[in-house]
């Protein structure tokens, strides 16, 4: 039993030291480059502790799922905040806002898996809509495309109704599944 609670005081403590070296490496590094924005790299820095304190909670705590998919999306977030703060990123937060999205769809497949240990409907369908959702938003944030968005639902609305049911219907019959299974 020490040995078990041994391990789990070395966990904190390289936890709390991880910390402080990112702590000290912003620091460090707002110190030596000049170029870049000090808000957004403390930024950057302050969404990525965040996510990390909530991966911690995850893994203490009860609601893990939960704890879990925020731990994901703040730690993208922060990640690519400061990769956008050191000009790594070519494209602008104003553009690459979807991303958000992208990063709600990427977030919830750990938190499904930790929920479930597999991958079950109630978590991959909203993960994939947001992904799809995220990738097409792009596409008209970037111009990638030679008509606006609105341009788009004006002509497509029809196509977006088909595939908000046929969403509703996976949803469904992955949860009728899913009941069935846990009658058993």
């Amino acid at each position: 039993m020490h040995h078990i609670v041994s391990r789990r005081t070395a966990a904190q403590l390289f936890f709390i030291i991880g910390l402080l070296l990112m702590f000290l490496g912003t620091v460090f590094l707002i110190v030596t480059l000049t170029n870049i924005s000090r808000i957004s790299v403390m930024t950057s820095f302050i969404f990525i502790v965040l996510g990390l304190l909530l991966a911690f909670f995850a893994i203490r705590l009860k609601k893990r799922s939960l704890y879990l998919f925020f731990a994901a999306f703040f730690l993208q977030i922060g990640l690519f905040l400061f990769l956008a703060a050191l000009g790594m990123l070519p494209i602008p937060f104003s553009k690459s806002w979807p991303l958000v999205s992208v990063f709600s769809g990427l977030a919830l497949f750990p938190a499904g898996w930790r929920r479930y240990g597999t991958l079950r409907s109630r978590y991959v369908v909203p993960s994939i809509v947001f992904l799809i959702l995220g990738s097409v938003l792009m596409i008209f944030s970037l111009d990638v495309v030679p008509f606006s968005f609105t341009q788009f639902i004006i002509r497509w609305w029809s196509l977006l109704v088909v595939l908000a049911g046929l969403t509703l219907i996976l949803v469904s019959l992955g949860t009728n599944k899913e009941n069935g299974e846990m009658k058993k």
